[in-house]
């Protein structure tokens, strides 16, 4: 696997914040100079489903979570330094069973 970023120079943070699960997940959005956008948030103790409109891939900075993509009955446990792709037009469920977990959300073409 590729090193997960730290840092992204040269960026546009949006201020205000997207969240979701009566803030249980929120995410600021990041825009690089190409145009490409990523989020970065933090997901709390609990359950969660999103739907995907493109594909994504979510890597996973701090914390663990267990994860479900719609259609397969596989649940997969991921830690910090390691990634998950999801379809578009798709979804996966998300379990964070303590502490928070931290993420990276890029939006593939």
């Amino acid at each position: 696997m590729s090193a997960i970023p730290i840092e992204f120079p040269n960026v546009t943070a949006l201020a205000k914040a997207n969240v979701y699960f009566d803030g249980k997940v929120v995410s600021h959005s990041i825009l690089f100079q190409d145009g490409s956008k990523k989020t970065l948030g933090l997901i709390y103790p609990g359950e969660y489903h999103f739907g995907t409109d493109k594909a994504e891939r979510m890597e996973i900075i701090a914390g663990a979570c267990q994860v479900k993509l719609d259609g397969q009955e596989t649940v997969s446990a991921f830690t910090a330094d390691q990634y998950f792709d999801v379809p578009a037009k798709s979804g996966f469920s998300i379990t964070i069973a303590e502490g928070i977990c931290e993420y990276i959300c890029s939006f593939i073409d």
